[in-house]
């Protein structure tokens, strides 16, 4: 899976199970509704210190924001090659 998918859905789902909205986490984080938006579609590409931040407005781990889904493992295991 693209990572910016992957950080873009887990920013989202992150987001939704605190009850934010993305204006709330603009206030927190000081990144603008369109960046958020943007980030959740995977159409940015975040840098470290972005994800450090935006981790911290919505109070997780860094680290959670990179984090293969269950989604993402069964998308990775279709992609590999399959051998005899």
């Amino acid at each position: 899976m693209d990572m910016r998918t992957l950080v873009g859905r887990n920013f989202a789902r992150l987001r939704r199970a605190m009850g934010l909205t993305q204006e709330e986490v603009e206030a927190r984080s000081g990144f603008s509704q369109q960046y958020l938006s943007s980030l959740e579609r995977g159409k940015r590409n975040p840098t470290v210190i972005s994800l450090y931040e935006l981790a911290q407005a919505l109070g997780v781990d860094h680290v959670d924001l990179i984090q293969p889904d269950d989604v993402a493992l069964a998308e990775d295991a279709e992609a590999r090659p399959r051998t005899p």
